[in-house]
C-alpha cells in the first residue's frame, strides 16, 4: 500500500512539475508590453468616449454644410422642435452603419416624425468628407426608414475641422484618428436635445429602445408632442444618466397606484349613496291615491 502511495505521490509531484514548467514557458512567450495603457484599454481608445453633460448648452452658431451643400447653422435645426442628434462619419465601414441603422429602426416604431414633430441631424466628425457623402447616406436613410414625406427632416451635415471640434467637445464626445489604417477610434450613441439646444437625454449603442427615445422627445419637447399616456409613463419612468436608460420609478408606482385605488373607492362610495337615494326620492314622489290604497288595508 505504501509502495502503491509512494508512486501515486511521485507522479503528482512530476505532473504539477510539468504543469509549472509550461505556465512558465507559455508566460516567456507573451511579449512584455501589449500596448495597452493603465486602464487596460489599447492607446487607440484611451481618449475615445461619450459622456455628454446633461443640459449642457451645444453651440448653435456653428457652420456647417448640409447634404445639398449649402452653408448652414447648426441653430438652423432648433428653436421650435426636439432634436436628435449623432455624430458619426461617412466613410466609417461599420459602426458608424449601425449607429444610423439603429436610429432608422428605433423611429420607424415612433409615430412622430421628422420635419413635424422633431428634427434629426447627424454631424460627420470627419472634416475631409463631402456634401456628396452626406448626400448618399441621407438618401439610403430616407430609404430604408420608409416614409418618404419626412426626407425634409432629415440632415447630414459636413463640416471644418474648427466647428467638428467646438460640436463634439461640447458633447463630450471624443476620438481619434489612425493614420496607419486611416480610420477613426470612437464611441457610439445618439442625443436627444431641447429646443433651445441643450442635451436633455442621451443613449449609448447602436440599438435604442423605442419607448427611450419616444420619452427622450416628449421630454425634450416639454410636452409639445405626445400624448397623454405619455405624460403618465413620464410620471412612472425616470431617465437615469448613470445607465442611459429610463427605468421604472417604483415609488412612483406605489404613489400613483394608491391615488388610483382612493379614487376607486371614493367612486363606488358615490355610486351606492346614489343608488340609495334613488329608492327613497321614489317613493317620496308615489301619487296619494297609493298610499290611501295601503292605508285601508
Amino acid at each position: 500500500m505504501n509502495w502503491t502511495v509512494s508512486i501515486i505521490g511521485r507522479s503528482m509531484a512530476a505532473a504539477a512539475a510539468m504543469l509549472l514548467a509550461a505556465l512558465c514557458a507559455g508566460a516567456q512567450t507573451v511579449p512584455g508590453n501589449l500596448g495597452q495603457s493603465s486602464n487596460g484599454l489599447p492607446p487607440a481608445l484611451v481618449n475615445v468616449g461619450f459622456e455628454p453633460p446633461l443640459n449642457g448648452q451645444m453651440p448653435l452658431d456653428l457652420t456647417f454644410r448640409d447634404e445639398t451643400g449649402r452653408s448652414v447653422k447648426l441653430g438652423d435645426y432648433f428653436g421650435q422642435k426636439p432634436v436628435l442628434l449623432a455624430f458619426v462619419y461617412y466613410g466609417c465601414p461599420m459602426l458608424c452603419n449601425q449607429v444610423e441603422q439603429g436610429v432608422v429602426s428605433s423611429m420607424k416604431m415612433v409615430s412622430f416624425n421628422p420635419g413635424r414633430d422633431y428634427e434629426l441631424v447627424f454631424v460627420s466628425f470627419d472634416s475631409r468628407e463631402t456634401p456628396d457623402m452626406a448626400a448618399q447616406k441621407k438618401a439610403d436613410a430616407v430609404s430604408r426608414y420608409g416614409r418618404p414625406s419626412t426626407a425634409a427632416g432629415w440632415h447630414f451635415l459636413t463640416g471644418s475641422r474648427d466647428s467638428i471640434d467646438a460640436a463634439t467637445q461640447a458633447a463630450n464626445f471624443r476620438y481619434t484618428f489612425s493614420e496607419k489604417t486611416n480610420l477613426f477610434a470612437h464611441a457610439s450613441g445618439i442625443m436627444i436635445l431641447t429646443p433651445a439646444g441643450r442635451i436633455s437625454r442621451y443613449f449609448y449603442g447602436v440599438e435604442y429602445p423605442t419607448r427611450d427615445v419616444r420619452l427622450g422627445l416628449v421630454e425634450a419637447s416639454q410636452g409639445r408632442i405626445g400624448a397623454p399616456i405619455d405624460r403618465v409613463l413620464l410620471f412612472c419612468y425616470q431617465y437615469d444618466p448613470t445607465a442611459a436608460t429610463y427605468s421604472a420609478s417604483i415609488l412612483k408606482i406605489i404613489r400613483l397606484s394608491g391615488l388610483f385605488t382612493v379614487f376607486l373607492i371614493v367612486a363606488g362610495i358615490l355610486i351606492f349613496r346614489r343608488r340609495e337615494r334613488v329608492p327613497a326620492s321614489s317613493n317620496l314622489h308615489q301619487p296619494a291615491s297609493v298610499h290611501r290604497e295601503q292605508g285601508a288595508h
